[in-house]
């Protein structure tokens, strides 16, 4: 009996030893201090209009045909050429994987090529490749893209994303004590999560993937310009309506102090040099924000809007409190807020269950008594993927746009994330783009982009709140 009780007692105190130590390894994880230069705010520059431009993919439907706009991964190709001194590039997804009957422009194929090319003409010149180990379905595979551009002398860089803080505490301790040990394995036999063409995965990849934290940027950096986007070059992303902007000169420096942070994660990384900066050339503001940064100033931006200002939105993801409760409150003092939303029905030919958008809709416009405007983009099963904010006042507008979408996972410090800021007169042309492209969503100008709230507004956006809510509080989500 002694030692019956004896042995309890030993797996009594093992158990008390274990689990103490798990929440001391989940409470760290989650409040630990950031990589230097991550949750990054450059300042503010002001340059001319002729320095920054607006660019959009889309899909529309016209006279009962699809067509397709394409505009990003032209220009990124024409900034791949005209650079001369040094190309840093941050993509989230970049892969050729997609459903073998579909065919898709070979976007991850034609940057892959541009880069060799300019690499072969000029060996001399830095060219660095950064992106999420999500393309090796976290290492159980390798990338034929990466393998290419590192034959032609080109540094790839998988970031690390374990010095971030964790988004899933409740499993991510578990994983730090008892799997980041094991080593990787291209020897996988378990069906890929993420693409069926895709080579297996290993027991290994799937336990990193269920920390669900990413690289999440999607950036173009030469010593002349930076593109800022929505939008992964990754194939079966192609017809995704997507946003970009284009700043040339003023970001530059600060850009490559937030992309060497970023690849400092996994080692450390030679960069190019900061180029000069001229800060004081126009009235437009400029403004380099990531991770936690964007939601201040995206919170900033909708507290100071008043009565008969616009508040806009164009988003693959809406579901962060603060940002919710934001719009609630802006739309009860009569701002004019108007979201354009994805369903979140589907992704990548895969059925889902409409969260976040669907209950966040549906709470938004219970809480302002239907004071808040929302339509869903119609053109399924391309996701309506933009993360942009347009804030109209009276005489100036505010547009925050980039790679975040707007949810606690995308704007707490557990992703890597890049945003523009950019403020200019209502009249200025940049701001004329941006509120024609919102009109023209909205409208169906021209073409069907959107279609009513009606059509999708889901009999179970309660219950789906409420899966949204125990999942939000369990952080068992991807968004």
């Amino acid at each position: 009996m002694k030692r019956r009780l004896g042995k309890m007692g030993k797996w009594r105190l093992f158990a008390i030893i274990f689990l103490s130590i798990y929440v001391v390894v989940m409470l760290y994880n989650v409040y630990k201090p950031l990589p230097d230069n991550i949750s990054y705010e450059s300042s503010e520059y002001f340059i001319r209009g002729e320095d920054v431009d607006f660019f959009y993919n889309l899909t529309g439907e016209k006279e009962g045909k699809k067509f397709f706009k394409e505009e990003i991964f032209t220009r990124t190709l024409e900034i791949i050429e005209e650079a001369e001194d040094f190309i840093v590039i941050d993509y989230f997804l970049f892969n050729s994987y997609h459903e073998k009957e579909k065919e898709y422009p070979e976007n991850v194929k034609k940057i892959t090529n541009a880069l060799v090319a300019k690499k072969r003409e000029d060996p001399a010149m830095p060219i660095i490749f950064i992106s999420d180990e999500v393309n090796s379905s976290y290492n159980s595979h390798d990338v034929p893209e990466f393998e290419q551009m590192k034959e032609a002398g080109i540094d790839v860089v998988m970031t690390n994303m374990d010095p971030l803080r964790d988004s899933t505490p409740a499993y991510s301790g578990f994983y730090r004590m008892l799997f980041t040990w094991f080593g990787d394995s291209h020897n996988g036999w378990l069906p890929n999560a993420f693409e069926e063409t895709a080579p297996d995965m290993t027991i290994r990849s799937y336990l990193t993937l269920f920390n669900v934290k990413a690289n999440h940027r999607k950036t173009v950096t030469t010593e002349k310009t930076t593109l800022i986007s929505s939008a992964n070059p990754h194939d079966a992303s192609a017809y995704f309506a997507n946003v970009a902007f284009e700043v040339r000169g003023a970001l530059v420096n600060d850009m490559l102090t937030s992309e060497k942070a970023a690849a400092d994660t996994r080692r450390a990384t030679d960069f190019p040099e900061a180029m000069p900066v001229h800060k004081d050339a126009g009235d437009i503001h400029v403004q380099l924000v990531t991770e936690e940064r964007i939601q201040d100033a995206i919170q900033n931006e909708i507290a100071a809007a008043k009565r008969g200002d616009e508040i806009w939105l164009a988003m693959f993801y809406l579901g962060d409190r603060t940002i919710i409760e934001g719009l609630t409150d802006a739309a009860n003092r009569n701002v004019d807020v108007k979201l354009v939303l994805d369903t979140n029905k589907n992704s990548f030919g895969r059925e889902k269950t409409g969260l976040p958008n669907i209950p966040m809709a549906a709470e938004l416009i219970e809480d302002t008594e239907g004071k808040v405007g929302v339509r869903w983009f119609a053109q399924a099963p391309e996701q309506f993927h933009p993360k942009m904010m347009y804030v109209k006042h009276e005489n100036e507008a505010v547009v925050i746009s980039g790679s975040a979408n707007h949810t606690s996972r995308n704007l707490n410090n557990f992703n890597l994330e890049t945003d523009v800021k950019i403020s200019a007169a209502n009249d200025s042309e940049i701001m004329k783009e941006v509120d024609s492209y919102f009109h023209m969503l909205w409208e169906n100008d021209g073409a069907v982009y959107s279609a009513d709230y009606d059509k999708h507004d889901d009999e179970m956006a309660f219950l789906k709140r409420m899966m949204y809510t125990i999942q939000k509080f369990f952080h068992f989500t991807t968004f």
